[in-house]
């Protein structure tokens, strides 16, 4: 075995720290990137990967440390500042003005022209021939706004490599792509290595850790946990440094028992925040005991979905029922009342009042009604002993049931909100995004907590961009695209290549 040398290295960080106001993002963190490699920087969200990696781009400056490129000790005072050392970056939300073409994106800020005009004919010539070697195609004249995610993707790409960079900071590139787009993506990876680039790759998915990398180095609360060679590990053991205790990777799914219809879906349309068209025509139906799960990239209709179902946004037209009652627009009040429990996307935002305190955040749901109110009056030891039975059921980490929300780690947070909506049994269940955010082992006490009320006979509306989680938990899965149904289809036997082309707009065989 070759031990490496100072000279392997094109990055080295020595001793970074990075502080916001009561966080330590970055804790002395030492890394060191090979020249030529595909290296995965792994960690749960807050773990403080893309902090880090924003001190090599030069969009925050470290409180302490050095950055070393090819051995050199750099200040990297501005993304700009980047660029003059051949780092480049592709944010997780993409960098691009949509209303300008392709080529008018990737020229932004630079100097292509003689005098005040741009040679243009010059520039296409260009980032045509990158794209034809690279693989990624896009016509520059086209605007941004027409093309798909993974389109702007590949523009963003190209932006860096017209800016000749030779490190590429990718931040969680695949979270907005289907299946087919995230094999092309990680083929155009391996092109610009195996011509000399090196690629620094964020990621919370062990998965494509295993897949893409060459080596991977994992953060744990700000502090870097190990570095390893991907030929050398495996997903237990990274999840277990992720962590810091084993985790269950199969899930336990009993089979299916079907029970009545609860959930009725028919005609549905509704306008987005925008006014323009968010729902068409999306019909389906849940049943008792079943986990159907609505797949697609984000921006296709299922937020305006899950709002519409909770009565948190008009529908235009069509109709809602539940276990055969008309629901069309009632309230949120109402269709809680009903028995919906509703685990929103935003969990701090929607999902909790972050002043109140974890025992009051746990009523919310049911505060007017016995056994926590006594007519005009709350019922303090009641809801008191709610809290404590909840913290010790879902395993929720606070100081006390006193303590505000807003002090809770991300995954604590979910699993109050989860404690709360799911209190009384409710017959349907509206999951979006459940365990987004979460690291491994709170999403698998999540994913745990799902299975169980679908096994209470429990109807669930799960709304996931993760397809792995969409294929563990799914007994159907409905694909989205533009609003519109593409297809319904049962998970076991599903095929990701057929479910990533609905999701890229083929209509499913029989739906209309």
């Amino acid at each position: 075995m070759t031990l490496a040398t100072p000279a392997d290295y094109v990055v080295q960080l020595r001793g970074i720290v990075k502080r916001f106001p009561g966080v330590l993002a970055n804790d002395g963190i030492d890394l060191d990137i090979k020249r030529g490699e595909i290296h995965c920087l792994l960690g749960e969200n807050g773990a403080g990967k893309t902090t880090l990696m924003r001190v090599l781009y030069g969009l925050y400056q470290p409180d302490a440390g050095e950055i070393l490129l090819n051995g050199k000790p750099i200040q990297i005072s501005s993304p700009r500042a980047a660029l003059t050392h051949h780092i480049g970056m592709v944010h997780q939300h993409f960098r691009l003005v949509p209303p300008l073409s392709v080529e008018e994106n990737i020229i932004l800020g630079l100097d292509e022209g003689t005098g005040p005009f741009l040679n243009l004919r010059k520039t296409r010539k260009k980032i045509e021939k990158i794209a034809a070697e690279y693989g990624l195609q896009v016509d520059p004249q086209t605007k941004v706004w027409q093309l798909s995610v993974g389109q702007r993707q590949r523009v963003e790409i190209l932006k860096a490599l017209y800016r000749e960079a030779d490190i590429l900071i990718m931040d969680e590139p695949t979270s907005v792509l289907i299946p087919q787009e995230v094999e092309q993506l990680f083929t155009t990876l391996r092109t610009l290595v195996d011509d000399g680039l090196t690629i620094i790759f964020i990621t919370h998915k062990l998965d494509e850790v295993m897949q893409v990398s060459d080596r991977v180095t994992v953060l744990r609360q700000g502090k870097l946990v190990a570095t390893l060679s991907t030929s050398q590990t495996d997903k237990p053991s990274l999840a277990r440094l992720m962590v810091g205790r084993e985790v269950v990777f199969r899930l336990e799914k009993s089979p299916l028992q079907r029970g009545e219809k609860l959930l009725e879906v028919n005609g549905l349309h509704a306008l987005s925040d925008r006014g323009l068209p968010a729902l068409r025509n999306v019909s389906f139906d849940i049943y008792g005991g079943e986990i159907l799960s609505v797949a697609g990239v984000s921006g296709n209709g299922q937020a305006e979905l899950a709002e519409v179902l909770t009565g948190l946004r008009r529908a235009t037209s069509g109709r809602v029922f539940l276990g055969g009652e008309e629901i069309t627009n009632h309230s949120a009040r109402e269709i809680t009342d009903l028995g919906v429990a509703h685990v929103p996307a935003e969990r701090i935002r929607m999902g909790t009042v972050p002043n109140m305190s974890v025992r009051e955040n746990l009523i919310l749901k049911n505060y007017r009604h016995p056994p926590f109110s006594r007519g005009v009056f709350l019922n303090y030891k009641k809801a008191e002993a709610n809290a404590q039975r909840a913290m010790a059921d879902y395993q929720i980490a606070a100081p006390s049931d006193n303590t505000a929300a807003k002090l809770l780690s991300g995954g604590n947070i979910q699993r109050m909100v989860l404690a709360r909506e799911l209190l009384g049994n409710p017959r349907l269940i509206v999951a979006a995004h459940p365990t987004y955010g979460l690291d491994v082992g709170a999403t698998e006490q999540v994913r745990q907590v799902l299975l169980k009320q679908r096994d209470q006979g429990a109807a669930i509306l799960l709304i996931s961009e993760d397809l792995e989680e969409v294929m563990a938990l799914s007994d159907r899965i409905l694909i989205m695209f533009s609003g519109e149904v593409m297809g319904i289809v049962d998970a076991e036997g599903a095929e990701i290549d057929e479910i990533g082309l609905m999701m890229a707009g083929t209509r499913h065989e029989g739906v209309k």
